[in-house]
């Protein structure tokens, strides 16, 4: 996924049992067709280049299958891992805390929740009986990602939408060419793991 052309939208497909979105470009081509099948017990997402499905270009697959700081490695199409994304988990019951870590084991980016109030209260609304229906479209949470030096490099914003199906990636600095496939694989499992919590 290089020299891609933000902003990135993702969107879900809820007419399937797979958890699966389509990410498009500025200009509206799709640049990656992400899958996770539900009923497995850890999780294993491939990342295809089209929803044809005929070229996989991608992997990401969890190192346990429950566990409360879950790392989850990426692997190129030789089947060779070049990064893990792992979820903190005490920090993430507040505010969803991830690190992006390189094939060296060095933490190289940081992904979190920049309010855990819009989960709150996303949350408290979701309970009152119809209002409750139209909780996506007043409480919409944001990510960011970070390098070691705190500044934001990318913001990943959920979109109003009545089945939460729609998020979009903005690129705010430049990275490492070399970077952007961690990065982005990284947004992508946060989206599929945080999309679940609400």
């Amino acid at each position: 996924m290089q020299n891609l052309s933000f902003p990135l939208q993702l969107s879900f497909k809820i007419s399937t049992l797979a958890n699966d979105f389509t990410a498009r470009d500025a200009s509206g081509h799709i640049v990656a067709y992400v899958r996770q099948k539900i009923f497995k017990l850890k999780a294993d997402i491939q990342i295809y280049a089209d929803e044809s499905k005929s070229k996989l270009n991608y992997e990401i697959k969890a190192n346990k299958w429950l566990d409360f700081s879950l790392a989850y490695s990426f692997f190129d199409t030789n089947g060779t891992e070049f990064g893990k994304i792992v979820r903190k988990g005490w920090r993430s019951i507040w505010k969803a805390t991830y690190e992006l870590v390189d094939q060296n084991s060095e933490i190289k980016y940081h992904l979190r929740e920049e309010n855990a109030w819009v989960k709150v209260m996303d949350a408290l609304l979701g309970e009152i009986p119809i209002l409750g229906m139209f909780s996506g479209y007043l409480f919409n949470p944001s990510y960011i990602v970070t390098n070691n030096n705190e500044e934001i490099l990318f913001r990943l914003k959920k979109k109003p939408s009545f089945w939460g199906k729609e998020f979009e990636i903005n690129k705010l600095m430049e990275v490492s060419d070399n970077d952007d496939d961690l990065i982005m694989l990284g947004c992508m499992m946060m989206i599929l793991n945080e999309r679940r919590r609400g």
